[in-house]
Protein backbone atom coordinates (compact mmCIF):
# COMPACT_ATOMS: atom_id res chain seq x y z
CA UNK A 1 0.00 0.00 0.00
CA UNK A 2 1.38 3.35 -0.96
CA UNK A 3 1.92 5.91 1.69
CA UNK A 4 -0.86 8.19 -0.54
CA UNK A 5 -3.46 5.65 -0.14
CA UNK A 6 -2.88 4.95 3.70
CA UNK A 7 -2.64 8.64 4.36
CA UNK A 8 -6.04 9.63 2.95
CA UNK A 9 -7.76 5.77 3.74
CA UNK A 10 -11.36 6.59 5.38
CA UNK A 11 -10.47 4.08 8.15
CA UNK A 12 -13.56 1.95 9.81
CA UNK A 13 -15.62 3.09 12.78
CA UNK A 14 -15.41 0.91 15.69
CA UNK A 15 -19.48 -0.21 14.50
CA UNK A 16 -17.91 -0.74 10.80
CA UNK A 17 -15.56 -2.65 12.65
CA UNK A 18 -17.90 -4.66 15.04
CA UNK A 19 -19.64 -5.85 11.81
CA UNK A 20 -16.84 -6.50 9.33
CA UNK A 21 -14.98 -8.80 11.74
CA UNK A 22 -17.71 -11.40 12.03
CA UNK A 23 -18.79 -10.84 8.80
CA UNK A 24 -15.54 -11.78 7.43
CA UNK A 25 -15.34 -15.01 9.90
CA UNK A 26 -19.19 -15.76 8.38
CA UNK A 27 -17.75 -15.52 4.34
CA UNK A 28 -14.83 -17.96 5.16
CA UNK A 29 -16.25 -20.48 7.49
CA UNK A 30 -19.92 -20.92 6.20
CA UNK A 31 -18.91 -22.45 2.87
CA UNK A 32 -16.09 -24.55 4.03
CA UNK A 33 -18.50 -25.43 6.58
CA UNK A 34 -20.88 -26.22 3.71
CA UNK A 35 -18.09 -27.86 1.38
CA UNK A 36 -17.77 -30.40 3.99
CA UNK A 37 -20.80 -32.24 4.28
CA UNK A 38 -21.42 -31.67 -0.13
CA UNK A 39 -18.19 -33.40 -0.48
CA UNK A 40 -19.41 -36.17 2.19
CA UNK A 41 -23.16 -36.70 1.06
CA UNK A 42 -22.08 -36.10 -3.11
CA UNK A 43 -18.35 -35.82 -3.47
CA UNK A 44 -18.78 -32.25 -4.82
CA UNK A 45 -17.87 -28.93 -3.32
CA UNK A 46 -20.50 -26.34 -2.41
CA UNK A 47 -19.79 -24.12 -5.57
CA UNK A 48 -20.73 -27.42 -8.02
CA UNK A 49 -24.18 -27.79 -6.00
CA UNK A 50 -25.04 -24.07 -6.24
CA UNK A 51 -24.55 -25.22 -9.94
CA UNK A 52 -26.61 -27.46 -10.09
CA UNK A 53 -29.55 -26.00 -7.67
CA UNK A 54 -29.20 -22.50 -10.36
CA UNK A 55 -30.38 -25.07 -13.02
CA UNK A 56 -33.03 -26.69 -11.48
CA UNK A 57 -34.58 -23.64 -10.27
CA UNK A 58 -34.88 -22.86 -14.55
CA UNK A 59 -38.45 -24.13 -16.13
CA UNK A 60 -36.39 -25.91 -18.72
CA UNK A 61 -33.19 -27.02 -16.45
CA UNK A 62 -30.94 -25.21 -18.88
CA UNK A 63 -28.78 -21.73 -18.83
CA UNK A 64 -26.37 -20.33 -21.15
CA UNK A 65 -23.22 -20.70 -19.42
CA UNK A 66 -22.52 -17.21 -19.12
CA UNK A 67 -26.14 -16.58 -17.14
CA UNK A 68 -25.06 -19.62 -15.32
CA UNK A 69 -21.69 -17.83 -14.34
CA UNK A 70 -23.10 -14.56 -13.97
CA UNK A 71 -25.39 -16.55 -11.21
CA UNK A 72 -23.13 -18.11 -9.40
CA UNK A 73 -20.50 -15.81 -9.67
CA UNK A 74 -18.27 -18.08 -11.01
CA UNK A 75 -15.47 -16.92 -13.72
CA UNK A 76 -16.02 -18.23 -17.10
CA UNK A 77 -13.05 -20.58 -16.63
CA UNK A 78 -14.02 -22.07 -13.47
CA UNK A 79 -17.41 -22.70 -14.75
CA UNK A 80 -16.10 -24.04 -17.69
CA UNK A 81 -14.39 -26.70 -15.04
CA UNK A 82 -16.87 -27.65 -13.07
CA UNK A 83 -19.21 -28.35 -15.96
CA UNK A 84 -16.86 -30.72 -17.67
CA UNK A 85 -16.59 -32.17 -14.37
CA UNK A 86 -20.34 -32.28 -13.55
CA UNK A 87 -20.42 -33.72 -17.03
CA UNK A 88 -18.48 -36.51 -16.54
CA UNK A 89 -20.77 -37.66 -13.63
CA UNK A 90 -23.96 -37.56 -16.11
CA UNK A 91 -25.21 -34.73 -14.12
CA UNK A 92 -25.30 -31.61 -16.20
CA UNK A 93 -25.14 -31.79 -20.54
CA UNK A 94 -23.62 -29.09 -22.41
CA UNK A 95 -24.47 -28.02 -26.09
CA UNK A 96 -23.91 -25.48 -28.56
CA UNK A 97 -26.58 -23.02 -29.28
CA UNK A 98 -27.62 -23.97 -32.87
CA UNK A 99 -28.08 -20.00 -33.50
CA UNK A 100 -24.73 -18.70 -31.98
CA UNK A 101 -21.71 -21.13 -32.29
CA UNK A 102 -20.26 -18.78 -29.67
CA UNK A 103 -22.54 -19.85 -26.84
CA UNK A 104 -23.38 -22.80 -24.98
CA UNK A 105 -25.92 -24.41 -23.17
CA UNK A 106 -25.91 -26.62 -19.51
CA UNK A 107 -28.98 -28.38 -18.93
CA UNK A 108 -29.27 -30.34 -15.63
CA UNK A 109 -29.95 -34.39 -16.36
CA UNK A 110 -32.21 -35.93 -14.71
CA UNK A 111 -29.26 -38.09 -12.91
CA UNK A 112 -28.66 -34.42 -11.77
CA UNK A 113 -31.95 -33.59 -10.43
CA UNK A 114 -32.08 -37.05 -9.07
CA UNK A 115 -28.84 -35.97 -7.22
CA UNK A 116 -30.23 -32.79 -5.96
CA UNK A 117 -33.03 -34.44 -4.59
CA UNK A 118 -31.37 -37.03 -2.35
CA UNK A 119 -29.08 -34.54 -1.30
CA UNK A 120 -31.08 -31.26 -0.78
CA UNK A 121 -32.62 -32.45 2.53
CA UNK A 122 -29.53 -32.71 4.42
CA UNK A 123 -27.98 -30.20 2.91
CA UNK A 124 -30.79 -27.82 3.69
CA UNK A 125 -30.95 -28.51 7.31
CA UNK A 126 -27.76 -28.04 7.25
CA UNK A 127 -28.05 -24.71 6.76
CA UNK A 128 -30.82 -23.98 9.08
CA UNK A 129 -28.61 -25.23 11.27
CA UNK A 130 -25.91 -23.01 10.70
CA UNK A 131 -27.86 -20.09 10.22
CA UNK A 132 -31.36 -19.50 10.12
CA UNK A 133 -31.84 -21.85 13.45
CA UNK A 134 -29.43 -18.56 14.76
CA UNK A 135 -31.69 -16.14 13.52
CA UNK A 136 -34.93 -14.14 14.48
CA UNK A 137 -37.67 -14.16 11.87
CA UNK A 138 -36.83 -10.34 12.13
CA UNK A 139 -33.04 -11.14 11.40
CA UNK A 140 -34.35 -13.24 8.33
CA UNK A 141 -35.31 -10.50 7.14
CA UNK A 142 -32.51 -8.17 7.60
CA UNK A 143 -30.18 -10.50 6.51
CA UNK A 144 -32.34 -10.90 3.22
CA UNK A 145 -32.40 -6.82 3.41
CA UNK A 146 -28.40 -6.39 3.61
CA UNK A 147 -27.38 -9.30 1.38
CA UNK A 148 -29.53 -8.24 -0.95
CA UNK A 149 -28.08 -4.49 -0.49
CA UNK A 150 -24.14 -5.81 -0.92
CA UNK A 151 -24.81 -8.00 -3.80
CA UNK A 152 -27.31 -5.90 -5.47
CA UNK A 153 -28.05 -6.19 -9.22
CA UNK A 154 -24.48 -6.46 -9.98
CA UNK A 155 -21.21 -8.28 -9.30
CA UNK A 156 -19.47 -7.70 -6.38
CA UNK A 157 -16.31 -7.17 -8.71
CA UNK A 158 -17.71 -4.19 -10.11
CA UNK A 159 -18.16 -2.44 -7.23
Amino acid sequence: MSTDTADTAVWLGEDEMAAWLPFIRIVQALPQQLDRLLREEAGIPHNYYGMLATLSAQPDRTLTMGDLARLTASSPSRLSHAIAALEQRGWVERRQCPEDKRMQYATLTDAGLELLRSVAPRHVAHVRSLVFDRLTPEQVRQLAEISSAIVGDADLGEA
